[in-house]
């Protein structure tokens, strides 16, 4: 039984953590393509 709940916990972290992840992927180069797009069309500086 001790074995069982080990596999499930480390499988509930490994979901967490592969979410998280794929979040810092997809997020990252969205806010800086869209960082780009924006200095381009309207004049923003990219720190706005």
């Amino acid at each position: 039984m001790n074995q069982v709940s080990t596999i499930i916990l480390v499988a509930i972290m490994a979901v967490m953590g592969g979410g998280a992840t794929l979040y810092l992927v997809v997020s990252l180069p969205a806010i800086i393509i869209w960082k780009i797009y924006r200095m381009f069309r309207y004049g923003y500086k990219i720190t706005d």
